[in-house]
């Protein structure tokens, strides 16, 4: 103690705290569908760890694993590694009779799940009650015009900032309490739509089956990431769901899904800091497709269009509705990396395009005669864009054997490269199938 009484200032700064694991991000550039399940296929071959951060059953990957298609909506589509731990954190919506539907499909075709999944105790559960609303009340799907996957994913994301949503901790808590709060909830909206019908305590019952099933995979879950970011070197995956052109603040607004699905989620919805941020991967389709409706500037309907459509079976895996098709618009993909930062792209389904002489890239936009240097928030606006195109020769040949770069006729080579330039961003992978085998890695 100095003489004054007051404590003495310690010689040495407590050091800065070290960053720890870095997590890798691969996140969709476009409206979804672009194939981010082969990327993160890929690259969960030598994970140890791999993740979701934000959506719900909405999202669909399929994975082609040895001539065997798997279809995941809630799951990490990394799991398909056994020595894989896949983690669902806080911020996605789980609704748990799909989730062990999901589960069970897979299961049959050779893949074991349950004791390397873990769940987030903050996650919010998509109960009946929203399941109802988005399935059986016509007057609410009217309201909700917008692309729905009718999964209830939007109505429990809006419980979940009016601060009514149901988490998977109550749940696993007091099972009287979260009963109270589950018939509350529903008696809410039961008020709101009086046609509305509910069986409320045969959902209970069917919840409280579904406790003692998920308790063994359910941890706090800002800890235990912080445990694997901390803890002994580890390679750690994240693969988002949906798209940057589908996310709640940044995508083409109202049309979007309901969490952000660029690369704030990640932190938002795994809790964990942007410094364990590492490489963000975007994912582009070679051409540009969107599921429902909202403006899309370089749609094409017509007969390019529908060849797209046809050759790419563009069928939304979580849907099953035809999915829009038409040029590739890299105004989209540069909005999209300024807000991701990517450092490299996987370019999907190149040999979509193997059947065409001429193909059109987008690349800038013009509204009222004028061209604009941005991206436009407001829908009204996007509809009015004149898309300014380049037009590249084909290759007009067969790219799916294609196993290097080399191997890529000319002209594909020369749209790879057209993209990198114009993007500013290198692209590391090309796929020309639906095979793991099949996509083709640069560096």
């Amino acid at each position: 103690m100095s003489d004054s009484g007051s404590q003495e200032a310690p010689k040495t700064r407590i050091p800065r705290p070290t960053v720890g694991n870095k997590v890798t991000v691969v996140l969709g550039a476009q409206w979804g569908d672009e194939g981010k399940g082969k990327v993160v296929d890929l690259l969960a071959q030598d994970a140890d760890m791999v993740c979701r951060c934000q959506g719900g059953n909405n999202a669909g990957h399929t994975v082609v694993v040895d001539s065997v298609e798997y279809d995941f909506h809630l799951l990490p589509s990394g799991i398909i590694n056994p020595k894989v731990t896949a983690f669902i954190g806080n911020g996605v919506v789980i609704h748990l009779p799909g989730l062990f539907e999901e589960a069970e499909k897979n299961e049959r075709k050779g893949k074991n799940w349950e004791k390397r999944l873990i769940i987030s105790d903050r996650a919010l559960h998509v109960n009946a009650v929203f399941s109802f609303l988005c399935v059986s009340f016509p007057p609410l799907l009217a309201l909700l015009s917008l692309g729905t996957t009718k999964k209830g994913i939007g109505p429990v994301y809006s419980a979940k900032a009016a601060r009514s949503g149901l988490r998977i901790c109550d749940l696993l808590a007091d099972f009287t309490q979260f009963s109270e709060r589950y018939k509350a909830l529903a008696k809410q909206y039961q008020s709101m739509y009086p046609t509305l019908k509910i069986d409320i305590d045969g959902e209970l019952l069917k919840l409280k089956d579904y406790v003692e099933q998920i308790k063994p995979m359910v941890r706090d879950g800002v800890h235990y990431m912080y445990e694997a970011l901390h803890g002994p070197p580890k390679k750690i995956l994240v693969e988002g769901a949906n798209a940057a052109l589908l996310d709640i603040d940044f995508g083409t607004y109202p049309f979007v899904t309901s969490s952000n699905c660029t690369v704030g989620g990640v932190c938002t919805g795994l809790g964990m800091p942007p410094q364990n941020v590492g490489e963000v991967y975007g994912v582009v389709k070679a051409y540009t497709t969107r599921v429902g409706i909202g403006a899309f500037p370089s749609e094409q309907k017509n007969e390019i269009g529908e060849l797209l459509q046809t050759r790419g079976k563009e069928v939304g895996v979580t849907t099953g509705r035809k999915r829009r098709c038409g040029w590739l618009d890299l105004v989209l993909i540069k909005y999209a990396h300024m807000i991701n930062g990517f450092t490299a792209l996987a370019l999907t389904k190149l040999d979509i395009l193997d059947v065409f002489t001429k193909i059109k890239v987008g690349i800038g936009y013009k509204v009222d005669n004028q061209t604009i240097p941005h991206f436009p928030a407001n829908q009204e606006v996007l509809e009015r864009v004149e898309v300014q195109y380049e037009t590249l020769p084909g290759w007009d040949s067969d790219t799916s054997a294609a196993r290097s770069f080399e191997e890529l006729p000319e002209n594909a080579q020369k749209y790879v490269r057209f993209i990198e330039e114009h993007v500013g961003v290198p692209v590391k992978w090309i796929g020309v199938g639906k095979s793991r085998e099949s996509m083709i890695q640069l560096f």
